[in-house]
């Protein structure tokens, strides 16, 4: 121990650990090697030790650190069992790292009638030059402002519904607008995948893939963001989730000046289509239930992971009286409980604003 004590352990710059997360009843760290691939999920304690592992201090110094925080002292044994883990998985300088695992080719996975395809060899260079044209929006000036250039739009829009169901009703009615819209969309679509990986490489996330998904006769881009959990700051994390919704919002500007300059007709009808059923699409995406982007914000926004997986463990451990409701901490149980109540409302909420959609549409054509 006493030559333990004089070590400087330090972490490999590549290793990346979360900020705190509810997991159940728990509060987790994760951490991943990003030279590697390997991830896994560590305590507080471990992640207090972990992120004070930069070279600067001894053993001692961040044995006294940890006292000072948790009133007690570790011993020889539980820095033993701290280095074997973070040595045997080759996240400290000087121990050897497994090799990483494999990258899959960019060919065709799964089947004609299903799988997916990489379009680019490198995605995270692809996202860098991206994010090198249009990564000064996620500036806080233009941030503001295009939030504000997007909350504009919405007012507008919401003072002329009428005029914007009759659009989609007109669209779903004619053959050509239909085709033109689903185009427009489609392509709203990928620019909302391209929008996840600037976002995160604007942040310091990796962008893993972009490629085309297919389930036929729907055909989508995506685009991974591999190390989007672990990205330092909350909030960033949320603007990431987040990023696609705007893009989807941002196409629809021009098609917005374009709607009020347009004179009656075709044209400004399937204008109306476009502009209802993108801004359709984009809350669609916000809706706070997975797979969707709006479940990832939720629970990101109140640090969860498995948002909707641990709300069903916890009620359903509420409603049977289980003892093991009791191990929650406070903080769990409203996190859980909100949750739930906002999905089932939300999922209400839904089913009437289709009823009401489907019968203006139908009343309008």
């Amino acid at each position: 121990m006493d030559s333990l004590a004089t070590h400087q352990p330090r972490l490999r710059p590549e290793v990346l650990v979360s900020d705190a997360l509810l997991h159940g009843p728990r509060i987790v760290h994760l951490v991943k090697d990003t030279a590697t691939g390997q991830s896994f999920e560590v305590g507080p304690r471990e992640r207090f030790l972990m992120v004070r592992m930069d070279g600067s201090r001894t053993v001692a110094e961040l044995g006294a650190e940890y006292a000072a925080a948790f009133g007690r002292r570790l011993g020889e044994a539980h820095w033993g069992r701290l280095f074997q883990l973070l040595g045997g998985r080759g996240l400290l300088d000087g121990s050897p790292r497994p090799e990483p695992a494999p990258r899959p080719a960019g060919r065709p996975a799964g089947g004609p009638l299903a799988g997916t395809v990489r379009l680019v060899a490198d995605a995270h260079a692809t996202a860098g030059r991206l994010h090198r044209a249009t990564g000064f929006l996620l500036g806080p000036v233009w941030s503001a402002a295009t939030l504000a250039a997007l909350a504009a739009m919405l007012l507008v829009l919401a003072w002329h519904p009428g005029e914007l169901v009759d659009g989609a009703a007109a669209v779903f009615t004619q053959p050509v607008l239909l085709v033109a819209v689903a185009t427009a969309l489609w392509l709203s679509t990928a620019l909302h995948e391209l929008a996840h990986g600037v976002a995160a490489r604007h942040y310091g996330g990796r962008v893993g893939e972009i490629g085309l998904r297919w389930r036929l006769p729907v055909v989508i881009m995506y685009c991974t963001v591999e190390d989007y959990p672990y990205l330092s700051r909350r909030r960033h994390r949320v603007v990431v989730a987040g990023a696609g919704a705007v893009a989807n919002l941002l196409f629809l500007l021009p098609f917005l000046v374009w709607w009020l300059l347009a004179p009656e007709g075709a044209t400004r009808e399937g204008l109306a289509g476009l502009l209802f059923l993108g801004v359709l699409q984009a809350a669609a995406m916000l809706v706070p239930l997975p797979p969707l982007d709006g479940y990832t914000i939720a629970g990101q926004a109140l640090g969860a992971l498995r948002l909707a997986e641990s709300s069903r463990t916890y009620l359903g451990l509420a409603l049977r009286r289980s003892p093991e409701a009791a191990a929650y901490p406070r903080r769990a149980r409203l996190v859980y409980v909100g949750y739930a109540a906002g999905a089932l409302l939300t999922v209400a909420a839904l089913a009437v604003a289709l009823v009401l959609l489907v019968r203006a549409v139908v009343l309008a054509a």
